[in-house]
């Protein structure tokens, strides 16, 4: 059974940094593409970034230049590492498993003074 697990969220302070961390259990993550998503108070889950199995990256406007997608297939783990924080990056952000459609449970991230 794959379960994801996600760590790495928490308080920061604006222009702050934050990592965060996603460990795949099961086989294929290293054929999967992987992504970040995050979903705000009463807005709708949006994608952050991907990568590919290949390695090929894409990010959402607002967080190109800040925001840096990895993954270690040797470890089954896909980071986010998030500079420049702004409060509206405030968010719960979630891994996502496309080769079967897996979710993690969510890591909240606040962004806040």
């Amino acid at each position: 059974q794959v379960q994801l697990v996600e760590s790495g969220g928490g308080l920061v302070q604006p222009g702050g940094s934050l990592r965060l961390s996603c460990a795949v259990s099961g086989s294929a993550f290293s054929i999967s593409a992987m992504g970040w998503y995050r979903q705000a108070p009463g807005k709708q889950r949006e994608l952050v970034a991907t990568i590919a199995s290949g390695g090929g990256t894409n990010y959402a406007n607002s967080v190109k230049g800040r925001f840096t997608i990895s993954r270690d297939n040797a470890k089954n783990t896909v980071y986010l590492q998030m500079n420049s924080l702004k409060p509206e990056d405030t968010a719960v952000y979630y891994c996502h498993y496309y080769r079967y459609d897996y979710w993690g449970q969510g890591t909240q991230v606040t962004v806040s003074s």
